[in-house]
């Protein structure tokens, strides 16, 4: 497996969450790390947590100029990029009849049509590199959530487009992969207004700890940990890894 020691690596969503809990690992194991968000404050405080190794750039991934600005930035400060992870991204929820369709145009696009981009932005580098990219995937894929219909729809096309990408970029020794996490606390549910603030945000993803086969909600470490074997798996591509404590399996208690 690749060293992360002296690693380039963007992560997008770098300000919280699961990009948070990615950019503290791989800051700690030696990479160079440039993170982006559209809000300055978290990002600024994450990278002063990180240190030097880290990079913050403000902007927006629906944005074209955005996303040069955040290739540009990472090949700068890392000399090079090994490996993109777009883990920016949105939900918007709603029963059918509520659903906007402009809402749901701009959930593609903040989910999808910005992660291909990006990855069109990183592919000369990342080819230089015989780098990867990895995709956030999720289990709304695996498991039917009610009122998550849109949102769901994102991370299919994500997972259908991880097989593809993979087989086109293959040829120039790029790897695309997509992590699948389970039940894990990120504010994700707060603006996408399935709760009015952290702390309903948090009972209501401890409330699917059952579901879980090994009874409890995942962490951020814990996808952290799945995304460094992606970045670091030199013969793994295509693949999208479920990491969710068994909620996909739909097991009932016995």
């Amino acid at each position: 497996m690749r060293s992360l020691k002296g690693m380039s690596l963007l992560i997008t969503g770098g300000g919280s969450g699961i990009g948070l809990g990615a950019a503290q690992r791989f800051g700690s194991r030696g990479a160079l790390v440039t993170i982006s968000g559209r809000r300055e404050e978290p990002l600024r405080d994450a990278a002063e947590q990180i240190g030097v190794r880290c990079n913050a750039v403000v902007g927006d991934v629906t944005v074209a100029a955005d996303r040069q600005r955040m290739v540009d930035a990472a090949v700068e400060h890392g000399g090079g990029l090994d490996a993109l992870l777009s883990l920016a991204g949105n939900m918007h929820a709603g029963a059918l009849g509520s659903l906007e369709e402009d809402r749901l145009l701009d959930l593609f696009h903040s989910n999808v049509v910005a992660g291909v981009m990006l990855a069109q932005c990183a592919e000369e580098h990342l080819a230089a590199s015989k780098g990867s990219i990895v995709f956030a995937a999720s289990v709304h894929t695996r498991r039917a959530f009610p009122g998550a219909s849109g949102y769901a729809a994102t991370k299919g096309a994500i997972e259908a487009l991880t097989g593809v990408l993979a087989a086109e970029l293959g040829r120039k020794g790029i790897r695309v992969n997509s992590v699948r996490p389970g039940g894990v606390h990120t504010e994700i549910l707060v603006r996408g207004g399935m709760a009015k603030d952290d702390e309903e945000s948090r009972a209501r993803v401890e409330g699917l700890a059952a579901a879980h086969v090994l009874g409890r909600i995942g962490t951020t470490e814990e996808i952290a940990e799945a995304l460094e074997y992606l970045v670091r798996a030199e013969w793994t591509t295509g693949e999208v890894l479920t990491v969710d404590g068994g909620l996909s399996l739909g097991a009932t208690k016995g």
